[in-house]
């Protein structure tokens, strides 16, 4: 790929992972800007990170103000989420309407060829003989341990030809020291999982968070055999499989099972391995595949949530609905309405959806 004169569109988080990408966009002799998204109040401090590596690289900077956008698509998403009862994923959420949705807004407003992130993910182009056209491959980050693929199986080829990964292909220590040799500057805290459960550079509990959003009403917790057992503080506050918050002295401990929102009662086992905890199928809606292509049958891997173990499954297209059944070689604990469900071929990514109920 001729790179001069090739004009990047860069998100810097104020991280090592944006500083050494634009560092490394900068070797490859691409014109680099570098774009801080303010997503949400109490972020000062990565933007003032992000301004000092533009400035120590003497690359242009440019915040733009999504916050708007951010509340709208992702907290409100999170928040509401949980007043239906499903477990959300924001982060999923956040790199299909934001970094990706409104930086490449920004690319085409600055007349940029290309859109760079941070993500550990590797990258491929390849053409497809004898269809004589370009297929654009994703595959897991080469530090497993760092692997972001999980998050961005919503991305299509039209987008995928015009983003780049620099640090795909590289271990976190690397990148870090690449960053200590060239002397970048960066914030040297680690991202945290949820960004805007932060204020003033301290970390909120998810639960207070949700205190603040939801009003909550408490209610009964009962055996699946229908025995009360105890009280809970609000539906909201418990996903399937959840022991830390059911507080029932002297008989437990208990693991959420169900949250019953029309009588508000929260169904709860006494075993963390009970039988009705597990499921070997559920249905997912809401899938991109990155080929394009749609698929009527497939056996693959699927990964039910963020760093859980690939499981060999087949998927099934539902016949009239935008759905599959995704059927598992061995029944999972805990699958969750809300999350993702990814697809695999060993370390290539297919696609993903959003699962909607399991079939117990």
């Amino acid at each position: 790929m001729n790179s001069k004169n090739k004009k990047v569109i860069m998100a810097i988080s104020g991280g090592v992972d944006s500083a050494v990408s634009a560092f490394l966009l900068q070797k490859q002799n691409y014109e680099v800007i570098g774009i801080f998204m303010r997503l949400h109040d109490g972020d000062q401090q990565s933007e003032d990170a992000a301004r000092q590596i533009c400035n120590f690289l003497g690359i242009k900077f440019y915040p733009i103000n999504v916050s708007v956008k951010f509340k709208k698509e992702v907290i409100d998403y999170f928040v509401e989420s949980y007043k239906k009862g499903i477990t959300p994923n924001p982060c999923v959420q956040c790199n299909k309407f934001i970094k990706f949705g409104e930086l490449f807004k920004v690319m085409k407003d600055l007349g940029g060829d290309y859109l760079a992130t941070g993500h550990y993910i590797r990258f491929q182009r390849r053409i497809t003989n004898y269809e004589l056209r370009i297929t654009n491959k994703i595959f897991k980050g080469f530090d497993k341990e760092k692997d972001q693929s999980y998050f961005l199986y919503n991305l299509k080829q039209e987008q995928l030809k015009k983003i780049l990964f620099p640090i795909g292909g590289m271990e976190k220590d690397d990148v870090r020291k690449i960053a200590e040799e060239n002397e970048i500057p960066y914030l040297k805290k680690e991202s945290q999982d949820i960004c805007f459960l932060v204020r003033d550079g301290k970390i909120i509990e998810h639960n207070e968070f949700l205190k603040k959003n939801i009003k909550l009403k408490p209610g009964f917790i009962k055996t699946m055999d229908g025995k009360t057992v105890g009280e809970h503080v609000g539906l909201p506050f418990y996903t399937i499989g959840q022991r830390r918050g059911i507080d029932i002295g002297g008989t437990g401990p208990y693991y959420a099972v169900k949250m019953d929102y029309e009588t508000n009662v929260l169904y709860v086992v006494k075993d963390p391995n009970d039988k009705v905890l597990f499921s070997d199928e559920f249905i997912v809606g809401d899938v991109n595949w990155i080929s394009g292509k749609d698929v009527q049958e497939l056996k693959c891997e699927v990964v039910i949530r963020y760093k859980h173990q690939p499981i060999n499954c087949k998927i099934l297209k539902i016949e009239n609905k935008d759905e599959y059944l995704v059927k598992l070689d061995k029944p999972q604990r805990a699958i969750m309405p809300g999350q993702s469900a990814v697809f695999y071929n060993s370390d290539e990514l297919l696609g993903g959806g959003v699962i909607n109920r399991s079939n117990k």
